[in-house]
């Protein structure tokens, strides 16, 4: 059987040593700021139970680059399970707990927090990106941290599949790791309404209006029932993680109804969701003093 290994990243205050502690207490093995060029080294010897590995802008060799092709290299392992844990918070909780700690950011240490964390967050955009599992702590106590992700990674529960839905736009292009994915540009388009253009699909109007479409229903009914049907079969196959996408023109409208209607399906099916609006997320990474990494 494959083993688990866990890579831990995100930007700096996000909660990451908390949540190697976290999974250190879940019986992983954890290894913190290893440099990368030895990381598959220590993958080639025995390796006795899952792995944590904590990365961050600190690591001796670090590099988004040399980060990706090690997140490809692992993900080619067959001998390995690799899943790519990204902690994020917003800038100004960042900027808060920086402030609390007096702790001066490793990638601007004689300037004000904010500009390592801007520095940090436009760095580490790829990498976000590319994650199998994002919690955004800014809500989260360091207990219920904990606590989420015990759901996910809880040795216990290993059988357990994770379902991550991601909505896209096909101009950026198709996300990396999607294991399936749905066109939904056949759908009415909202954006063609001049009142529902600036709104997304988080907003019930936009979910009216792509409901609305007579073709919408028999489209959810038949993902759906493909969905439950296949996710018991992976199980089967010892997965740990599924990703599907649903991609529209814009990635702003029709795409985010129909994943979180998809997700609203699985998760009351009793299966364990996760949702990641990429466009949209590219949005709140463009505002005001936060700098949005081009082609990322």
């Amino acid at each position: 059987m494959a083993t688990r290994v866990v890579l831990v990243t995100g930007p700096s205050g996000a909660g990451r040593s908390t949540a190697i502690a976290a999974l250190e207490d879940l019986g992983y093995e954890t290894i913190d700021n290893l440099p990368l060029s030895l990381v598959p080294r220590l993958l080639d010897g025995p390796l006795l139970r899952p792995l944590v590995l904590g990365i961050d802008v600190r690591n001796r060799d670090f590099s988004v680059t040399a980060l990706i092709e090690l997140i490809d290299r692992l993900t080619r392992a067959p001998a390995l399970r690799l899943e790519v844990l990204y902690l994020d918070a917003s800038p100004d909780v960042l900027v808060r707990r920086y402030s609390e700690t007096r702790r001066r950011h490793p990638l601007a240490p004689e300037d004000a927090p904010l500009e390592g964390i801007t520095l940090e967050v436009d760095l580490l955009a790829p990498i976000r990106a590319r994650a199998d599992v994002l919690i955004d702590t800014s809500a989260m106590s360091p207990h219920e941290l904990r606590a989420e992700l015990a759901r996910w990674f809880d040795l216990g529960k290993i059988a357990r599949l994770a379902v991550s839905l991601h909505s896209f736009s096909y101009k950026r292009g198709v996300p990396r790791g999607l294991d399936m994915m749905f066109d939904c540009r056949f759908l009415s388009n909202p954006h063609w309404v001049p009142a529902l253009r600036p709104l997304t699909g988080l907003d019930p109007a936009v979910a009216a209006h792509v409901a609305a479409d007579p073709r919408f229903d028999p489209f959810i009914t038949k993902v759906r029932d493909l969905l439950l049907f296949l996710l018991p079969a992976h199980v089967e196959e010892g997965k740990s993680h599924l990703a599907v996408g649903f991609g529209c023109t814009g990635g702003q409208h029709r795409s985010v109804a129909v994943t979180e209607n998809i997700a609203r399906a699985l998760a009351e099916a009793g299966w364990q969701v996760s949702k990641r609006h990429r466009e949209l997320e590219r949005r709140a990474l463009a505002q005001p003093g936060v700098k949005e990494a081009g082609g990322a």
